[in-house]
């Protein structure tokens, strides 16, 4: 056997397994499943609670696989591609056929078919077989895009139809669901989620990701001019409203009031208004020194060092550089305010520099992080400074590129459902001949998916036509 024939059966055979129905319902079933536990396990919450929920040993084994936040692990993408190509090679093997059908050379008309059909109508007609024939032909021709007349032993067979390209409407939700995959992949992809506290009168120009992701810096500030807080007599808060300024090269370019479920929208970045607090004037605490613990994973080292802020601390195995960048009394971190923590930053020798927070309280925070390291910050003295207490608005701020595919995936889902259900391909005879001295007419139609459908079609058309003849 040729190398050329290998290659080709080995195509073939690629070809086979993605058009595989079996398939199909294997990734279906998968992702079911999959769907179930992220349902049954929060996603996106705290790491701290996460700790506090499962052991050590479940904790690991559920950070490596990605399960708090699957749906946007590789292993999730990954079924999710599966499924798309899956969807197109099966809608390929089977268009080549369906193409044939619904784009006949020459349709042919069984008039056994039609004879045998249950879905049938009869009367006699007044003129003769010419006269009926005649009126009978525009009619029809007006109704059903396929028309012909064909002559009879005793009289004339008028045939039509029309929809045979309905059988086309599951293709469109075949698209639909691969234009709704590719929309939620784009999302994930290339857009963010992220939060932000912004005390009043102050501006930001970057928010924090969610799991320890970098930064995303935005190309305008976004300034919180007010905050306003309305309470119920209980003292419950009642509606708090943020006014929002967005600023571009020291400009203006928009302002709103926001409250819950009334977002700033711009450039296709929603900004929501998610929570609020009381927050020193200033978020960054002044700190005079700290210790900085590092465990090392692989031989379990314990490394102690004395830092202080923005001060370079050399790695074990002059593996980088770790730098304490800032010290704040509250960080958003994945929706909840994580208080009284570290910024950090690890600069490694090779490859982007990794951002983090080390929360003062919680040494044992950094287990869940992936890396050779496990970093804690304890033994932090702190300057002397009394604060003065005010609101700050907390903005969750995220970013979809993947939404107007996903629109357009449900127009489609919901024009191939119409087609695929309510519309279907209808085929329909009517035999005009001379019986006993009379003419008489018969109409009949098939329709291979919804015969009960089709037979009140011809109930109606023959109703009609009833009248002409």
């Amino acid at each position: 056997m040729t190398k050329s024939s290998n290659t080709d059966d080995s195509a073939h055979q690629l070809w086979n397994f993605f058009a595989s129905v079996k398939l199909s319902v294997v990734i279906l079933l998968s992702l079911a499943m999959t769907s179930i536990i992220g349902t049954i396990i929060p996603q996106n919450e705290s790491p701290m609670l996460y700790h506090q929920k499962f052991s050590e040993g479940l904790f690991k084994l559920f950070n490596t696989l990605d399960i708090f936040d699957m749906y946007h692990s590789w292993w999730f993408r990954f079924l999710l591609c599966m499924l798309t190509v899956n969807i197109i090679v099966c809608s390929i093997n089977r268009l080549s056929s369906t193409w044939k059908i619904i784009f006949p050379k020459k349709p042919s008309f069984n008039i056994n078919r039609f004879r045998k059909a249950k879905n049938r109508q009869q009367w006699s007609a007044a003129g003769s077989v010419e006269q009926v024939k005649d009126v009978t032909s525009p009619w029809l021709s007006k109704r059903f895009n396929r028309f012909t007349v064909e002559s009879s032993e005793n009289g004339y067979l008028l045939f039509g139809e029309k929809n045979r390209w309905t059988r086309l409407g599951i293709y469109a939700v075949h698209l639909s669901i691969i234009l709704m995959i590719a929309g939620g992949m784009v999302g994930s992809l290339f857009g963010f989620d992220g939060f932000v506290n912004i005390p009043e009168g102050e501006s930001v120009d970057s928010i924090l990701r969610r799991n320890n992701q970098p930064e995303v810096k935005l190309n305008f500030k976004i300034k919180c001019d007010d905050f306003d807080l309305t309470l119920y007599e209980s003292g419950l808060p009642k509606e708090y409203r943020s006014s929002l300024s967005l600023i571009r090269n020291d400009q203006i370019i928009i302002q709103k009031n926001i409250i819950v479920n009334d977002p700033l929208r711009f450039e296709g970045i929603n900004i929501f208004q998610s929570s609020y607090g009381k927050i020193p004037s200033t978020e960054t605490i002044p700190v005079n020194k700290f210790t900085v613990t590092i465990t090392e994973k692989a031989s379990g080292l314990i490394y102690n060092k004395k830092a202080a802020i923005e001060t370079p601390i050399e790695m074990p195995g002059n593996s980088g550089t770790l730098v304490v960048v800032d010290f704040r009394r509250s960080i958003p971190y994945h929706g909840i305010d994580m208080p009284n923590a570290f910024l950090c930053r690890m600069d490694n020798r090779n490859g982007e520099p990794e951002h983090f927070i080390i929360p003062a309280d919680s040494p044992r925070f950094d287990v869940m992080r992936k890396g050779d390291f496990i970093i804690s910050i304890n033994n932090v003295e702190f300057k002397d400074v009394v604060p003065e207490i005010q609101y700050y608005t907390g903005l969750q701020v995220t970013k979809d590129p993947g939404v107007p595919i996903v629109y357009v995936g449900f127009l489609f889902m919901i024009i191939g459902c119409y087609v695929t259900f309510f519309m279907f391909h209808q085929k329909l005879c009517i035999e005009i001949s001379t019986d006993r001295g009379k003419t008489a007419v018969t109409v009949s139609g098939i329709s291979e998916k919804n015969k009960p459908g089709m037979n009140a079609i011809i109930r109606r058309l023959s109703k009609q036509l009833q009248k002409l003849t």
